[in-house]
């Protein structure tokens, strides 16, 4: 069963990643939440050129990937679960709420530590939301953000089908809840319950600081419940409320890849999201 996994593993990924992607984009074309403020073309070309580079990248730095270290880590009884053996179905669940917890706090880092927040504000740059947003990373932040799952797994000692499991479901989830897609009011109500919905997420890419420093959670929404970061609307409604930074407006400088990838270097380090402490501007 593993070793099947590992062969097939790229091609599994690749399926449901553009399974999804079609099924968002075409139900954005169906049910708009919002009007968009950029050209629709101009936007996906340079947000899904900038995944493609971010893909050949990281199979050329790490081509065995997390599920390569997850086999690893299983060949050596390295991690909690290889440590102590549980039931399949027990293992599973524990390995997919752990690594999306983990998920969830390194999303706080990322807005947290003023460095990180350089790296992480080519995602929050984005002018308009929709599912080419939930792609939309600098190179720099993906390989970090592979390096934080390798250490993870080593640690944890995740099965093989675990990690699949855990990439597929976390690439899906960054598409639905970034898509620009409208839910009935009462469905949204009850899918926030436990999973992270277009409207909860959209809060968190406002461009008022308060709002972008909630709802840090990309697939189980009881993190944000539990640990005092939820919000459950934004304060001028989601077809009103502004999307991305201030003072990084200009389509120039956050849309085109070449504005995307130097984003990071620009403007000081000072001034970061998370601070909610006293009021600022990003420079």
């Amino acid at each position: 069963m593993d070793e099947l996994v590992i062969a097939y593993e790229a091609a599994i990924r690749m399926s449901f990643f553009l399974g999804v992607f079609a099924l968002m984009a075409f139900w954005e074309v169906l049910s708009p939440r919002r009007r968009p403020v950029l050209s629709k073309m101009l936007r996906w070309g340079n947000n899904l050129g900038l995944v493609i580079f971010n893909s050949i990248l990281l199979r050329l730095i790490f081509p065995a990937a997390a599920v390569g270290v997850a086999a690893l880590a299983s060949e050596q009884g390295w991690g909690l679960l290889n440590y102590y053996p549980l039931p399949l179905w027990l293992s599973l669940a524990i390995s997919l709420l752990v690594m999306d917890f983990v998920i969830y706090l390194q999303h706080i880092l990322m807005h947290a530590v003023p460095i990180l927040w350089r790296l992480h504000r080519v995602h929050h740059a984005d002018l308009d939301y929709d599912v080419t947003t939930g792609a939309r990373f600098h190179p720099i932040e993906i390989i970090l953000s592979m390096l934080i799952k390798f250490v993870t797994i080593v640690a944890l000692g995740p099965t093989i089908v675990a990690v699949v499991i855990f990439e597929i479901v976390l690439n899906a989830m960054a598409m639905f809840n970034h898509a620009n897609v409208r839910l009935p009011l009462r469905m949204d109500h009850v899918l926030r319950q436990l999973i992270v919905t277009p409207d909860m997420h959209r809060v968190h890419h406002s461009v008022d600081y308060d709002e972008a420093n909630s709802n840090f959670g990309f697939n189980l929404a009881f993190w944000d419940r539990w640990f005092g970061t939820y919000r459950d609307q934004p304060r001028a409604g989601h077809e009103q409320m502004i999307i991305g930074i201030q003072n990084y407006r200009t389509p120039g400088e956050v849309t085109w890849i070449h504005g995307i990838l130097w984003l990071p270097f620009r403007g000081t380090v000072g001034n970061y999201a998370i601070n909610r402490s006293r009021s600022f501007k990003e420079e």
